[in-house]
């Protein structure tokens, strides 16, 4: 506005200067004294426009050193921001990295809390195991002290009146101990031996489909699945977590995995679902705070009724 309004002000002072040349090369000489207060006026006009011109032009600069500080401030102002923007992301990424250790500190918990109950078992199984070999050395000292003959009224053994032994049928295949299958499919999975790892597990869900280390190993075949980038496989293997061992303590973890794999399969609504269903399912886990987490990340709103 400043910039339109100083040319008419120029304008303006010419406006009046040249009428007064000519109105003064036009009078007569006995008019020369009126002429000369006119002329005086005429100046003391001009120099009053010239006087405005000046503080018009003072007021334009300081505006324009006004405006000038009113950028650098909102340049600084803007940099400030886009750092604050920057150390935001930056605490939000770390705090994603230290909830997924407190995650991964707590799995590593549980498997030697399993681990331990693992050895508990199997102690408990060799103490069995030595009764029944006492309770068997009791039995043959017993038959020891019996004669050879046998008890009277029976015939001795290998005599002519003794039964034949009827032939017996082939054995069934024997199924593995639990406890070390499980414990073994444990180690080589945490050793990345993948295969291995597999195939004792999916002998612990055939063996022992009711037992609750099934539910533990039918987990970790999905945990393989994902690591080698197989996640349609690993939503399978979870989805059975979810499904046939609900009251699994492994179950927050599987709907958790089952989320992010269907993000890295691109379907992105269907694991924020899986993530809100984990929220309202087990809201108090670490599972739980770990898809807070990870919506608040993707800048998603939770909605948990």
């Amino acid at each position: 506005m400043l910039r339109t309004f100083l040319p008419q002000l120029r304008r303006f002072r010419l406006f009046l200067f040249v009428p007064a040349l000519l109105f003064a090369s036009s009078v007569p000489a006995f008019a020369s004294k009126d002429m000369d207060r006119l002329q005086v006026q005429v100046q003391a006009l001009l120099d009053q426009v010239q006087r405005l011109q000046s503080t018009v032009d003072a007021k334009f600069g300081l505006l324009q050193h006004l405006v000038e500080q009113s950028t650098d401030s909102m340049n600084q102002m803007n940099a400030t921001v886009s750092a604050l923007q920057s150390k935001i992301n930056a605490q939000s990424e770390s705090s994603n990295g230290k909830l997924d250790s407190v995650s991964g500190q707590v799995q590593s918990l549980n498997d030697s809390l399993d681990e331990l109950k693992t050895r508990i078992a199997k102690l408990d199984k060799q103490m069995q195991d030595i009764q029944g070999q006492l309770q068997n050395m009791q039995a043959q000292q017993a038959a020891a002290i019996v004669p050879q003959g046998g008890l009277p009224g029976q015939p001795a053994a290998g005599s002519a009146g003794a039964a034949p032994v009827p032939n017996t049928a082939p054995a069934a295949p024997q199924a593995p101990p639990l406890q070390d299958t499980y414990q073994s499919g444990l180690r080589d999975y945490n050793a990345a031996h993948y295969d291995t790892a597999t195939s004792e597990f999916n002998d612990v869900l055939h063996y022992y489909p009711e037992d609750d280390l099934a539910g533990n190993a039918q987990f970790y075949l999905g945990e393989i699945a994902y690591k080698q980038l197989n996640y349609k496989d690993a939503i399978k293997a979870y989805n059975a977590v979810l499904e046939s061992f609900s009251g699994s303590p492994k179950a927050p973890a599987a709907q958790l995995r089952k989320g992010s794999a269907l993000i890295q399969l691109g379907q992105k609504e269907q694991g924020i679902h899986e993530y809100r269903a984990l929220i309202q399912r087990h809201p108090q886990t670490p599972e739980a705070q770990q898809a807070r987490s990870k919506l608040n990340a993707m800048g998603v709103k939770i909605n948990v009724r």
